[in-house]
Order: structure tokens, then C-alpha cells, then sequence
């Protein structure tokens, strides 16, 4: 069984073994690590191709990384009923 360092590492791998659906919910989520700027034109790109009214868009969460950079995930519906 391999030791993981950081806690970090220990979420990297329980993401991955765990089923997508496992949540129980039908959401899409990527996530995105980018400069301050780009971070926030990629959120707005989201929010205009995916409007809240119509997918439930949001940010699911954000986090300032050493260097200025943010990692954040959007959260949406897959389609638009």
C-alpha cells in the first residue's frame, strides 16, 4: 500500500477510486486551476454557455494557490430541460 505525503494526495487518490456517480447527483464538475485574470474570464465563459437559470451553474468552490494562481470548480446540470 503506497504512503501518500500529503493530504492532497490521499483526495487525488480517493477521487479516484470512488464511482463518479457516487455523489448522488447528476452534476457535472471540472475544475480549473488558472492566473487570477483567466480564472475569472473562465467563469464568466461558463456562466454565459451554461446560464444558472437553465443548468443550476455555479462555483462549487475556490482556493487561492501559492503564486496567485486559483482552483476553483464549476459545478452544472449536463443538459437543459
Amino acid at each position: 500500500m503506497p504512503r501518500y505525503q500529503r493530504p492532497r494526495d490521499i483526495v487525488q487518490r480517493l477521487s479516484q477510486d470512488r464511482p463518479r456517480r457516487s455523489r448522488g447527483d447528476s452534476f457535472r464538475r471540472v475544475t480549473f486551476s488558472l492566473p487570477r485574470e483567466a480564472a475569472r474570464a473562465k467563469a464568466r465563459e461558463m456562466f454565459r454557455r451554461y446560464p444558472k437559470a437553465a443548468y443550476m451553474t455555479e462555483i462549487e468552490s475556490w482556493r487561492e494557490l501559492p503564486g496567485g494562481s486559483i482552483e476553483f470548480t464549476m459545478r452544472r446540470l449536463p443538459t437543459a430541460d
